[in-house]
């Protein structure tokens, strides 16, 4: 199977300067040998449906950076499998004729831009480097848990990091002496369905009604992608806080994506189920 999969992978390559190949591999099985005649127009026909999905992944990063197809000055391929010709005919005709930028190899377009990246951080770049601009950006949206379980959003997706966000929060009962800060990332209106990333309490505040104490809560994402979270309660200046690492707990992108797609999917009932909690809520 290793063999054969070797030379799938180089007809692959073949058929993307050539028009036809053959995938040929000797004694494959109890001695026989295989052999098979591809066409380009018979490999582009069996994978229709990935090619296809290459303008999903596009038409996502438009609408998520809220740019139109008008708006892109140049399109760079990643990765090898961007040379396959029919790859580039898709993209190119999605982008109204766009050609692709091809000053940049494909297999080292990613190491070139950390590279860059790296010399920027170092101190080191050049004049060209100074005018480049990096970022990364929240993969999912991060916020905490109020009342009924719903998902106060403080930091959206795709926000650039680093970011600062705070937000005033309150108690739900009276006399309440202490709050819960828990914190999850995800796009469901609803934190049972997203990802708990840790939580803290505030502890000592002074008894009063339901809606009287101010907590400011704030959210930074540094430079590093470390998310700090801090609680203070404004009438004793009582805080608590956390921090959470990049790589500690977090999703994987294959999970990521699901949960993206599952908010979509899920969408009008997570609203109504948020707006009948925040209606009882207000009572």
């Amino acid at each position: 199977l290793r063999r054969l999969r070797t030379a799938c992978e180089k007809a692959k390559r073949m058929l993307s300067s050539t028009v036809h190949t053959t995938i040929q591999v000797d004694s494959l099985f109890d001695g026989i040998d295989f052999r098979y005649d591809l066409s380009r127009a018979r490999f582009e026909q069996l994978n229709s449906d990935l090619f296809d999905s290459c303008l999903e992944t596009v038409r996502n990063v438009l609408i998520d950076s809220q740019l139109r197809r008008e708006n892109i000055d140049e399109v760079v391929f990643v990765g090898g499998s961007t040379r396959i010709p029919r790859i580039q005919q898709i993209v190119q005709d999605y982008f109204q004729g766009k050609e692709p930028c091809k000053s940049i190899n494909p297999d080292e377009a990613v190491a070139y831009g950390a590279a860059v990246q790296a010399a920027i951080i170092a101190g080191h770049a050049g004049q060209a480097a100074e005018q480049v601009l990096l970022v990364d950006v929240a993969p999912l949206s991060l916020g905490i848990e109020t009342a009924g379980g719903v998902m106060n959003v403080m930091v959206p997706r795709n926000t650039t990091i680093p970011h600062l966000k705070t937000e005033m929060f309150s108690t739900f009962r009276d006399n309440q002496e202490c709050v819960l800060v828990s914190i999850f990332e995800g796009e469901r209106g609803m934190t049972k369905d997203n990802h708990l990333l840790g939580n803290f309490e505030l502890q000592g505040l002074p008894p009063a009604k339901r809606g009287i104490p101010k907590v400011e809560v704030t959210f930074e994402i540094d430079v590093n992608g470390i998310l700090h979270v801090s609680a203070m309660d404004q009438t004793t200046g009582n805080a608590n806080w956390i921090s959470i690492e990049n790589d500690t707990g977090r999703l994987s992108k294959d999970r990521i994506e699901q949960m993206i797609q599952e908010a979509e999917q899920f969408e009008t009932v997570d609203r109504v189920q948020r707006e009948q909690i925040e209606a009882k809520n207000g009572t």
